[in-house]
Parts: structure tokens; sequence; C-alpha cells
């Protein structure tokens, strides 16, 4: 397996704020096709108007998006000339109810999606909105880069394992990037004591890694702080990781909304580019 189409979609005409580098860098590293998609926004919610002007108003939002969209894909245009680097944009407008079928349409014909992390000051619902399109509607692996982070060959990276379907998923989808890796880290976070690997934690995955040509270790650690993705952050940085592997909404994306969950924790706290899998 091999990335061979990446997707970034971008919200913002201010370029710095997206993943266009880093999914540039991701494109040239695996020697694949990156698709950019402009997508203009109208965050504005039918229904909140007087009747008699809901017409009139939706037009000049949905206006407003399309020309956002335009100058999005300008400023694409303009960054991308010259780059050595296969690519195409094109540009879409979408309210936030409908990003979840516009954008989950273009993802599920890409390999991997780069995107920047959705949570943060300054952050939109809008790329919250991208992120679990891509995941949930598009059925993809997306890679999330922290702001300033410049990809590169991965050298040692974390796989967070839990037996979960979802973990197996974003193992799979990683395998270029674990295979490019010089050590890749399988941590266990509290085993269960009848887990169906309880005498081997970790062990199935390792041997199905080592037979892709993975070089794999496993660490087997205590949950010594309250939240999980904690955990997770300060293992990353006793690793020295430049990757974190893991599955994405083990639980509901509601209640991870309402109550919490890895997913989210680590998304907000990621040091690293994590790559998630649904």
């Amino acid at each position: 397996m091999a990335y061979k189409t990446i997707l970034t979609v971008i919200t913002d005409s201010a370029l710095e704020d997206s993943a266009l580098e880093g999914a540039i860098g991701i494109a040239q590293l695996q020697d694949a096709h990156l698709e950019i998609l402009a997508l203009g926004v109208d965050h504005s919610t039918p229904g909140y108007y007087y009747a008699g002007t809901n017409a009139l108003i939706e037009q000049a939002t949905l206006e407003r998006a399309r020309e956002d969209a335009d100058r999005i894909e300008t400023a694409v245009r303009a960054h991308m000339a010259n780059r050595d680097c296969r690519w195409a944009t094109d540009s879409a407008l979408a309210q936030i109810g409908t990003i979840q079928n516009l954008v989950g349409n273009r993802a599920r014909f890409s390999d991997l999606v780069v995107l920047p992390k959705p949570y943060g000051e300054e952050k939109s619902v809008a790329e919250e909105a991208v992120l679990e399109a891509a995941l949930f509607a598009g059925n993809v692996p997306v890679l999330v880069l922290p702001h300033g982070v410049e990809p590169r060959k991965p050298s040692k990276v974390v796989v967070a394992w839990n037996q979960s379907a979802e973990a197996l998923d974003a193992v799979r989808a990683a395998l270029p990037m674990l295979q490019q890796a010089a050590m890749t880290n399988i941590v266990i976070i509290d085993p269960p004591r009848h887990g169906p690997d309880r005498s081997d934690p970790g062990g199935m995955l390792s041997q199905m890694l080592s037979r892709h040509g993975v070089r794999a270790e496993i660490s087997v650690i205590a949950a010594t702080m309250p939240r999980t993705a904690d955990v997770l952050a300060r293992h990353c940085a006793d690793q020295q990781a430049d990757l974190l592997v893991m599955g994405a909404y083990g639980h509901s994306r509601f209640r991870e909304a309402i109550m919490g969950g890895a997913t989210r924790d680590m998304l907000e706290a990621a040091k690293v580019p994590v790559l998630m899998s649904h």
C-alpha cells in the first residue's frame, strides 16, 4: 500500500493557518498527487431571519461563501506556482450542515486527508466539521498537523493500541509511514487483565507489523494521569516521537463533544502529527 492521492481542505485564504505546506511535504515524501479543495463556508443558520427575508439573506451569504472560495483558490494557485509537486485545485461552497456530504464525497477517493488541528483559539466550527466529514462520511484516514510542525520522514512512531477496530484501521492506514520509520513503539495503557492477548499484550500486532517490514517494540504503561490523552502526550515526548497513530472516536462524537474523550483531548493537546482512522 502507498499513498497515491492526498487531499487537503482549506477554509480560509490565510493559508498559513491551513495544512497546505504540510500536505505538500507529505505528497513529496510519498510521491503522491495532491488535491486541494478551496471551500467557502456559509456560517449562517437558516431559520433565524424574519419571514419574507430568508431567501434574500441566504442568497447574500451564499454569494459571500462563493467569493471566499474564489479567494482561497486564487491564493492556493499563487502559492503552488512552481512547486515541485503534482497537484490540482478546485473550489466549492457549503453551509455547515452540508459539509459532511460535500467533503465526504471528495475524501473517499483519497488515500489520506491532511488537515490542521480543528480545536483551539480562532478555530471555526467548519474545521471540526471538515475533519469529521473526512473520517465518517469519507471513511478515510486523516493526518492532523499541529500549527508550525513540518512533516518529515518519520523516525520514531508511537502507536496507541487498545485492541479496538478503530486502532487497527489506523495502523493499517499508517503502514506506508511505519515502513519508513526507524522504529515503531506500540504503547498499551493499562491492558485489561482478561483481554484476548493478556499474556502477550501487543504481541499479535507486533508480529503483523514485522511481516510488513516494520521494526516494532512494545511498551506497557500505567495510566498515571486522569486523561488518556495526557498519558499518550507524555509518552510521545519521552519517546521523542514524530508521529502518533491512533483510532478515532471510540465513543460517539456527541459524547466526546459534551463529556470529552481521548480523540478530542489528544487533538487539542497534540504537539506531534496525529494519524487517525475510524
